[in-house]
């Protein structure tokens, strides 16, 4: 029986023995009374039956955001950054046709005279790792880039290989040296990288990009809009693709990093607002065979999945495949502009968006320390355009001869050596 149904019948029970305590009628007896109780305390009883009942599918409906990894981190968390990217979504970005790593959104440009200086230059970059396929397609875009400029006469990278201590040692030995004119820095994560980047700006220019730092020491920071337009262009296609109650699961890779945490929080806002039932949250650290096993129990436990947000896509396919071997429908599902995905999506009549966080933005952090170096006026923030995926311009992404962990909008197809460099074959 239904809650409210239940609730009813104590009220009326509760009525029935007013009536009789308060002389509703001159010709009851003991046993009347005795029995008015009883029928209160069964409607109670049933009343309360089902108001645990309520309480315990009220749990379960969307059980996955009360889970440990669903948890937004809130020093990384602002609402109205929340609500300025999704506006910026919409905005027209400024600058040369074509060239999004050219272009930025409402550009509030800055002095940077204090730092120009006379080339050639030496320019050092400490890098959070390359050890990953979107970081592999940033960093290969990044060297190319760096050739176009012949005023850049050294490039020094270091590679961190995904260590916050090792990355903190190498900024501070590249510091020491003497050797860098300006410091490009992608951070491995960002609080404890601050005080590096802090400490590094005391002594010469600094670039940040990707992932952020919390200080504004940086001379400027690139970055697309964001890790808040990510997470909510996906999730806000798994809800508009939906039936109302559908079973969601939730991947992220790993807490810590703004940019991860920032897509989470607007995916999980979005989540909270709208009929959808996350039934897991849960991190997969950018592992293949976790997203599948976890794809797989929660197929197992739930029954049937019927979308997938991810705050990375390196593992959508995996993801997939994991729908494959349960012999289950492919859910509604966001991933990433990495080749293999957008292949399978097209190949397979998949229901999916990929957002991005585009590599192109590697080419935009060697530019910007350039015009710092040169005393030129630069955006700080530099926010570029994040253009994602969509039904309508998934061939265009598309490309034939690239390897499967290729990301699609690096920006790169007109630099020298492509598509070979970036370990494509060239088209006949």
């Amino acid at each position: 029986m239904k809650p409210l149904r239940f609730l009813s019948l104590l009220l009326i029970a509760l009525l029935m023995l007013a009536l009789v305590a308060c002389g509703g009628t001159t010709t009851t007896t003991e046993e009347p009374v005795e029995e008015a109780a009883g029928e209160v305390e069964e409607a109670a009883g049933e009343a309360e039956e089902a108001v645990e009942e309520t309480g315990e599918e009220v749990a379960e409906a969307g059980a996955g955001l009360g889970m440990e990894a669903a948890a937004v981190a809130s020093e990384f968390f602002s609402q109205e950054e929340l609500d300025n990217s999704i506006r910026l979504m919409d905005v027209t970005p400024e600058g040369p046709e074509g060239e999004p790593w050219n272009q930025a959104l409402e550009p509030n440009f800055i002095d940077t005279t204090q730092y120009a200086k006379e080339g050639p230059y030496t320019f050092c970059f400490s890098n959070a790792g390359v050890n990953n396929p979107w970081r592999v397609v940033g960093y290969n875009t990044m060297e190319a880039e760096v050739e176009l400029h012949p005023e850049i006469e050294e490039w020094i990278h270091v590679d961190a290989e995904g260590n916050d201590e090792k990355q903190i040692a190498d900024i501070q030995d590249l510091v020491a040296s003497g050797n860098c004119d300006i410091l490009i820095v992608s951070p491995n994560t960002t609080l404890a990288l601050t005080p590096a980047v802090e400490a590094a700006c005391e002594v010469l220019p600094v670039v940040v990009f990707d992932r952020g730092v919390q200080t504004d020491c940086p001379a400027t920071f690139v970055q697309p809009i964001g890790g808040y337009a990510f997470g909510y262009t996906g999730a806000k296609f798994l809800a508009d693709n939906l039936p109302a109650g559908a079973n969601v699961v939730a991947l992220r890779i790993l807490p810590g990093v703004d940019v991860l945490e920032t897509r989470w929080a607007a995916a999980k806002q979005v989540f909270e607002e709208e009929d959808l039932n996350v039934v897991e949250v849960q991190f997969g650290d950018g592992n293949n065979d976790k997203v599948k096993t976890i794809i797989t129990d929660a197929i197992q436990k739930h029954g049937q999945i019927d979308g997938v947000w991810m705050d990375a896509g390196a593992t959508a396919v995996a993801a997939i495949e994991a729908f494959e071997d349960a012999g289950a429908p492919y859910p509604v599902i966001n991933g990433e502009d990495q080749q293999d995905f957008l292949v399978k999506w097209q190949e397979e009549g998949l229901t999916a968006i990929a957002p991005t966080f585009p590599t192109f933005q590697w080419r935009t952090a060697v530019i910007a320390a350039l015009k710092v170096l040169q005393g030129e006026q630069v955006p700080d923030p530099w926010r570029l355009p994040q253009p994602a995926v969509t039904q309508d311009n998934l061939e265009q992404f598309v490309q034939p001869g690239m390897p499967p962990l290729h990301y699609a909008m690096c920006g790169c197809e007109t630099m020298p050596d492509f598509p070979e460099r970036w370990g494509g074959t060239a088209s006949e």
